[in-house]
């Protein structure tokens, strides 16, 4: 079981799978460029925890218990002895073959490689490194600390060892659901989720239904915590716009083809939650105002 996680990327998503696996009761080291964005990184995980001590889910000696075992550092060296190592740094192949290849002269032999891509291509980021058995997707659902779902995604040459450690450290150490997918653009819930929203882009274009009814309609019909609009807003336009754009390019089939509502939206700096607007607007904390 690992024990040891290095994560590679302190964004939204780094941020979030970082918080749940200390307080799983995992070490975390955290790594990002620049000390200011590892800091800011830091300060934005106290802020979550501080949220969950107002509404008393936690203790404060939970909280810097939590904070405690959260290492930073600017520098991949410092995950040698990581037994695990989860990278959520932005959706370029090339950036991410190079963190492989970097991870492949720092870590043990028997270290498990795995990427949070949603959409790009496993066996593509697998051919960076020399051991590409040991390479996974690990794709968790934001915010991983309350979803309880992750998908483990096999490339060409993962191999069933990597697999069931993963799955096993996934069921046992974090208690989540771990679902096997086979490599495919936008896996299953990347892929799934995006055509729903951007087919409520396109109602929202046609002015079928306000922003605020589309989403009612759904989060109240169908028990989703968020309509799509506000889930786009929550995952970032920009993000939403990328897999839609990357899955368009791979299948080349029309239905994902981006809403230009989205292209607007995202060209005007309007991102959601991240930048305080989207479709609809959002303050410091990511509470809808």
């Amino acid at each position: 079981m690992f024990r040891v996680v290095g994560v590679v990327g302190a964004g939204t998503m780094g941020r979030s799978i970082a918080e749940m696996l200390a307080v799983k009761g995992l070490d975390v080291f955290l790594v990002e460029k620049t000390p200011e964005k590892l800091q800011e990184a830091i300060d934005l995980i106290e802020a979550s925890l501080d949220r969950q001590m107002e509404r008393w889910a936690i203790t404060a000696a939970e909280k810097k218990l939590t904070l405690n075992r959260i290492h930073a550092a600017t520098s991949l060296q410092h995950l040698a002895d990581c037994e695990l190592i989860i990278e959520t740094i932005s959706e370029e192949i090339d950036e991410k073959k190079e963190i492989f290849r970097q991870l492949d002269a720092i870590v043990a032999t028997d270290a498990v490689l795995a990427s949070n891509t949603s959409t790009l291509s496993l066996t593509e980021l697998a051919g960076a490194s020399s051991r590409p058995e040991r390479v996974i997707g690990m794709h968790f659902v934001y915010p991983a600390f309350r979803i309880d779902v992750v998908e483990i995604i096999r490339g060409l040459h993962t191999s069933d060892d990597t697999f069931s450690r993963t799955k096993t450290f996934i069921e046992d150490a974090l208690s989540k659901k771990g679902v096997m997918v086979y490599e495919s653009p936008g896996f299953v819930t990347t892929r799934l989720i995006c055509l729903l929203i951007n087919e409520a882009l396109h109602l929202l274009e046609e002015g079928v239904a306000s922003p605020e009814d589309i989403d009612s309609a759904m989060s109240i019909g169908f028990q989703f915590e968020y309509g799509p609009l506000e889930m786009a807003d929550r995952f970032g336009l920009d993000s939403v716009l990328a897999a839609l754009e990357r899955m368009f390019r791979e299948f080349g089939e029309l239905k994902y083809r981006p809403s230009f509502l989205l292209k607007k939206k995202v060209r005007a700096g309007q991102l959601g939650v991240k930048t305080g607007i989207g479709f609809f607007k959002y303050g410091k904390d990511g509470e809808r105002l």
